[in-house]
């Protein structure tokens, strides 16, 4: 039996819920083509009987609150075996077309096909098909032959996706009458240590190696192996090149000679494309070498056989990490201390530019003291053997002899090292991790504190010829930058986030960073970046993670990042006056999170319509008055607004900073508010929603550092005076004649100090206005408090 066949022998009680109810409402509307006449012709057919009693029934339905005559009548007819095309006759002697229209049997068929792409592992997918028909059409999900649990949307989602995930996928379409497959996409994973975490991948067409081939020197008869892998959509397809030349069997991702000879010799790439873009692997040699006797006893040799061994030795070295770790810590809200401001944009800027490089980022906003010391456990938790790991600080700071103190939101006035962070301590306990690479970026000032007199006593370090020290500022100088009356670097991060993604050494990077900041004259003389450093190998940030095996170690520490990085699903909630509300949640900052609410459904007959988010815990220290904002940017988030949905009038927005404060699950109230048509009076409703510990919170932090940060000291002096200095102890910083005191102000040294820039050369700053220019970094003020106010990511 055809479609057709089948539909019009269906009982019209068995047709589905969206069609009855649009027949319905057409039936209902004042017409002379509406339920009543319907009944009346139905009435004159001997084979429904429906009596004039039942309808009358059927026309009392109108005076319930949901009641239908339609809907009413046409139960009746079901009742007695009235089919699809029985009523379809109907409906044609009474001239109601629109009502016919619903009852064609549907075709349905797949209208958009699923798209095949390769995907880094850990980000977010979606896999998507529609039908004709949609979106009263049911999909089902395939991979291979068994069906996907859940996967019955037109949207198959993968958050974040992961190698066991790979496969071939088709969806099926189906009406309740016919149905249609999709063409088969291919979903491939890479997985490699350069993670996306949740975030959109590649625009579409775009392809893109993540996956490099490495040299090799191997023994004749070895396997050689040779890896390349891209992602991109559609699909990328593979070719090898020896020497320039196509290689016939190289034509996957991976090139393998089982057994290695002279003429296997030679410079490999690959060249991954899809169609519309193509994009070539770096070039490697493939080298045979005679078999290394090396010992563990010393041995004699001369001078020019050791330097022989030294060279031979470190040119065919290649460096890697085991894994990178960053933490990224910016304060700004500080209690007893004037705020700042762009430590958020530093920290934003560098946490995107670390995650190109594969390092796993922890990005945290404003810590007191204890938070500071959990969040360094925290971190330390992440390191390992061989792993980098890269800590950057920016807020308020000093120095005392050659001893970094980074200063929390809590810290007193005046403050000592007691209330703060010790960065060499910090530094030790890298150290006992055995890193590859420990990298400090310290964005502060790094003036004596004058009511420090404390002497810090560091613990012997290791001679491990892996550290690097860059300070935005040389000792006993302070850090500036510019002010601006929008988001803006500071001048140290306004240079390095133009460096960062080189490939080079570390210390050689940092050079050149300091070579860039020394061409400032808005900073010429006042601040020049300084670099500390042991590093004996040409290690660099870019240096590529290699791990042999998935150790204990590996997964612990792989598990403990994904914890600080889960947000929570979005949701979708429905009220008893049939709104419908989605809750969504991005993620700005490692303790700072996004929630938006978009009603995505209501009733014809609603009016002003609004949904609010309240009682949050009082942990969190909510001002209502800030939450459920029209956009993003209202909330104070400017750096993640692009990535937020904008669906006028019924979306809103909340931003919830200082998640480390949560003691308990993430719980609020989702308040509705609303005004049938016709009706004056206001109706709510609400429900309530627990979201868990989102993000930074589920590693509990605030509860107190598992490991002991304190610093061994001798001679704690008596209370000293507030900090501050007179105003002719100040004027010899603003002595330059290129800045009058009147556009420059500078801080104290526990401080980080602002400028503004004046007449600052356009070829130095051409993205800045030279008017309205506002500082950031401020402690204690000299002179004025020229304080600006404070301002601070499932998209669909």
């Amino acid at each position: 039996m055809s479609d057709f066949q089948q539909f019009n022998s269906l009982n019209i009680n068995s047709l589905q819920e969206p069609v009855l109810q649009k027949l319905c409402d057409l039936l209902e509307q004042k017409s002379d083509k509406g339920w009543r006449k319907l009944a009346h012709v139905i009435a004159s057919d001997s084979r429904f009987k429906i009596s004039s009693q039942e309808l009358y029934q059927c026309s009392l339905k109108v005076m319930m609150p949901d009641g239908s005559p339609a809907r009413s009548l046409l139960k009746l007819m079901g009742e007695r075996g009235c089919t699809a095309k029985d009523l379809t006759d109907f409906l044609q002697t009474i001239g109601q077309s629109e009502a016919i229209q619903l009852l064609k049997p549907p075709g349905i068929k797949v209208i958009v096909e699923p798209e095949s792409m390769a995907v880094l592992s850990g980000q977010m997918v979606k896999l998507s098909c529609v039908g004709s028909g949609h979106p009263f059409v049911n999909y089902q999900w395939f991979k291979g032959q068994k069906g996907v649990p859940l996967g019955n949307s037109s949207e198959l989602v993968f958050n974040p996706v992961h190698g066991h995930d790979a496969g071939s996928y088709t969806c099926r379409v189906n009406n309740g009458y016919s149905y249609d497959f999709s063409t088969w996409a291919h979903l491939d994973v890479v997985e490699s240590d350069l993670k996306s975490h949740g975030l959109p991948g590649l625009p579409a067409h775009k392809v893109q190696i993540c996956t490099h081939p490495q040299p090799q020197r191997l023994m004749a008869g070895e396997q050689l192996v040779l890896e390349c892998a891209a992602v991109g959509k559609p699909l990328p397809w593979y070719q090898w090149y020896r020497n320039g030349v196509a290689l016939k069997d190289g034509t996957k991702k991976q090139y393998t000679v089982s057994s290695i000879s002279e003429e296997h010799q030679g410079l490999y790439y690959c060249k991954a494309t899809n169609g519309n873009e193509s994009e070539l692997s770096r070039e490697v040699d493939v080298v045979l070498g005679t078999e290394k006797l090396w010992t563990n006893t010393a041995m004699e040799c001369t001078e020019e056989e050791l330097t022989s061994l030294t060279i031979s030795e470190k040119e065919n070295e290649e460096l890697f990490a085991v894994d990178k770790v960053a933490l990224l810590i910016g304060n700004m809200s500080y209690k007893h201390h004037p705020q700042l401001k762009a430590p958020m944009v530093d920290v934003y800027e560098l946490t995107n530019l670390l995650r190109q490089l594969d390092f796993k980022v922890v990005s945290l906003l404003d810590l007191t003291e204890l938070e500071m010391k959990s969040a360094v456990n925290e971190f330390l938790l992440l390191l390992d053997k061989g792993v980098y790991g890269l800590l950057y600080y920016a807020g308020h700071g000093y120095e005392n002899n050659g001893n970094s103190i980074m200063v929390p939101i809590d810290a007193p006035k005046p403050y000592r090292h007691s209330d703060c962070l010790w960065v060499q301590k910090i530094l030790k306990l890298m150290q006992e991790k055995e890193t590859g690479l420990n990298v400090f970026l310290l964005d502060m000032c790094r003036k004596r504190n004058q009511y420090d007199h404390s002497i810090l006593i560091p613990e012997s370090l290791k001679v491990t010829a892996n550290i690097v020290f860059g300070y935005a500022t040389c000792q006993g100088a302070e850090a500036y930058e510019i002010q601006h009356p929008d988001l803006a670097n500071g001048i140290f991060m306004k240079f390095l986030k133009k460096r960062l993604l080189e490939n080079k050494k570390v210390t050689v990077l940092l050079d050149q960073v300091a070579e860039d900041m020394g061409k400032c004259q808005l900073t010429k003389g006042m601040q020049a970046l300084e670099i500390r450093s042991s590093l004996s190998e040409k290690r660099a940030l870019t240096d590529p993670i290699r791990q042999t095996a998935c150790s204990p170690e590996s997964l612990a520490r792989n598990l403990q990042w994904a914890k600080a990085h889960e947000l929570p699903e979005s949701m979708a909630i429905e009220f008893d006056c049939g709104v419908k509300i989605k809750l969504g949640f991005a993620a700005e900052f490692s303790n700072v999170m996004i929630i938006y609410t978009r009603i995505t459904e209501k009733p014809a007959g609603i009016i002003n319509c609004k949904a609010n988010i309240t009682d949050f815990p009082l942990d969190l220290n909510v001002d209502p008055k800030e939450t459920n904002k029209g956009t993003p940017e209202e909330t104070g988030s400017y750096l993640v607004s692009k990535e937020l949905p904008k669906c006028g009038s019924y979306t809103s927005y909340t931003r919830l900073s200082s998640l480390q404060t949560m003691k308990e699950n993430l719980t609020f109230t989702v308040c509705l508010s609303y005004m049938y048509q016709g009706i004056e009076e206001m109706l709510d409703e609400s429900k309530k929603v627990d979201v868990g510990k989102p993000l930074i919170a589920k590693l509990d932090i605030h509860s107190g550092n598992r490991r002991n940060l304190s610093v061994q000291t001798l001679h704690s002096p008596c209370r000293s005076p507030e900090l501050g200095l007179g105003v002719a102890e100040a004027s010899h910083v603003c002595s330059s004649p290129l800045y009058s005191q009147s556009h420059f102000n500078a801080y104290h040294s526990n401080v980080r100090t602002a400028v503004n820039p004046g007449t600052c050369p356009a070829e130095i700053y051409s993205g800045y206005s030279t008017v309205s220019r506002r500082s950031r970094y401020f402690p204690e003020p000299i002179i004025t408090y020229n304080v600006p106010e404070e301002t601070t990511d499932d998209n669909n």
